[in-house]
C-alpha cells in the first residue's frame, strides 16, 4: 500500500506571504476603486459633466425622431386598418342582403316543388298560359344566376379585405414594438443626462440650461440682442407662408421640449417646425430627415426667415431660421423654445418651403 502523508504546513513567509500581501492589496484596490471597477465614476469636472450630457441629449433626439417616424406610419397603418375594416363591414352588410335574397328565391321554388317544366306543361290547364309562365321562370333563373356570382364575388372581395386588414394589423403591431424600444432608448439617455446634471452644482445647473447646452456660443442675453425684430424677421421672409411661421415661432418662445410633442403647449424640435408651417396652412412631414426634403434645397449664404436649418450629419436637429444668424428651436429637455445661433451646432443643410 502507498504511504499516506500528512500536508505539509507552511508557514506564512517567503513566496506565500508575498502572494498574500499582494491579494490583499488587490482587494482594497477593487474596494477603492483603484482599478477603475467597481465603485461610483469618477468624478467630473463641470465641461465633461455637459459635454457628456451634450451627447446623451443628441443621441436621445437621434431617437425621437426615429420614434416620430416609427409613430407616423403606426398612425398611417392604424388609419389603414380601420378604413379595411370599416369596408368589410359594409361589404359584409351587402353581402348579408344579397343571401338573404337567394333564401328567399331557393323557399319559392321548394314551396314550388321544383317541378320539371315539361310535366308542368303537361298537367296545366292552360299550356298557353303555362307558356308564359315559364318565360318569366326562364328570366328569374337568370336573375337568380347574376344573384349567385354577385355573391360569390362579394366574398371573394371581402376575403381580400381580410387579407388585407391582415397585412396592416401586422404592420401596427410590428411598428408599436419599434415604437416601445425608441421610447425606452429616449428615455434611458434622458434618465443619465439627468443624473449627471444634478452632480453639478446649482450655478453650473443653471448656466447650462440658459446656454442650452455647452456648445453654445453666445448668451441668450448676446443672441436676443442680435436678433432681428418680429417684424424685420418677417418682412424679409420669401412668402407669406414663411412670414407666418416665422410670427408662430416667436410666439412659442419659452414653450417646454417635450419629445414627441407637435404643440400646442409643448415641442420637439421637429414638431416645432411642423406646427410652425401647420399653422401657415401648410403640411410638412413628421421628422427631421423627412423635412429636409420638403422643399427646396438652399445654401447658408442664401438664408431667408422662415427656412428650414438642419443639423448633424443624420439630420437629427432642425430650426426655424429667422434671419441675422439665428434660429428658433426647441434645444433638449433642458431648454425651452428660444433663439440660438445656428454656428452652435454642426450645420447640415437648409429647405425652404415653397
Amino acid at each position: 500500500m502507498a504511504a499516506h502523508r500528512k500536508p505539509r504546513h507552511r508557514s506564512i513567509g517567503g513566496t506565500t506571504a508575498r502572494t498574500a500581501a499582494t491579494i490583499a492589496l488587490a482587494g482594497a484596490a477593487t474596494a477603492t476603486g483603484f482599478d477603475g471597477t467597481g465603485h461610483a465614476e469618477p468624478q467630473l469636472t463641470p465641461a465633461q459633466v455637459k459635454a457628456k450630457v451634450d451627447k446623451l441629449y443628441q443621441e436621445a433626439e437621434v431617437a425621437t425622431e426615429k420614434y416620430n417616424g416609427a409613430k407616423e406610419k403606426a398612425d398611417s397603418a392604424e388609419q389603414r386598418l380601420s378604413t379595411l375594416r370599416d369596408e368589410a363591414a359594409r361589404r359584409t352588410e351587402k353581402l348579408n342582403s344579397a343571401r338573404e335574397s337567394l333564401g328567399s328565391m331557393a323557399r319559392a321554388q321548394y314551396r314550388d316543388g321544383g317541378l320539371d317544366p315539361a310535366l308542368q306543361l303537361a298537367l296545366s290547364d292552360d299550356p298557353d298560359q303555362y307558356l308564359d309562365g315559364a318565360e318569366f321562370v326562364e328570366r328569374a333563373g337568370s336573375r337568380q344566376a347574376t344573384s349567385v356570382a354577385t355573391v360569390r364575388g362579394q366574398l371573394r372581395e371581402i376575403e381580400q379585405l381580410r387579407g388585407a386588414a391582415h397585412i396592416e394589423l401586422t404592420s401596427l403591431k410590428s411598428r408599436q414594438a419599434e415604437l416601445k424600444r425608441h421610447k425606452e432608448t429616449i428615455n434611458g439617455k434622458l434618465s443619465t443626462a439627468r443624473r449627471l446634471l444634478s452632480t453639478l452644482p446649482a450655478e453650473e445647473r443653471a448656466r447650462y440650461g440658459e446656454g442650452g447646452g455647452s456648445r453654445a456660443t453666445r448668451s441668450a442675453g448676446t443672441v436676443r440682442a442680435h436678433l432681428p425684430a418680429t417684424g424685420t424677421a418677417t418682412s424679409e421672409a420669401p412668402n407669406s407662408r414663411a412670414a407666418a411661421a416665422v410670427s408662430f415661432a416667436y410666439s412659442k418662445l419659452g414653450s417646454p421640449y417635450v419629445w414627441g410633442a407637435t404643440g400646442p403647449a409643448a415641442f420637439d424640435c421637429s414638431g416645432l417646425i411642423l406646427a410652425a408651417y401647420r399653422s401657415a396652412g401648410v403640411s410638412l412631414p413628421r421628422t427631421t430627415y423627412a423635412q429636409i426634403g420638403a422643399g427646396q434645397r438652399v445654401s447658408r449664404s442664401e438664408l431667408l426667415p422662415g427656412d428650414l436649418v438642419f443639423f448633424y450629419s443624420g439630420i437629427s436637429h432642425v430650426g426655424l431660421y429667422v434671419g441675422n444668424g439665428q434660429m428658433i428651436h426647441a434645444p433638449n429637455p433642458s431648454a425651452p423654445v428660444r433663439l440660438a445661433p445656428i454656428d452652435q451646432m454642426p450645420f447640415a443643410g437648409a429647405t425652404r418651403v415653397g
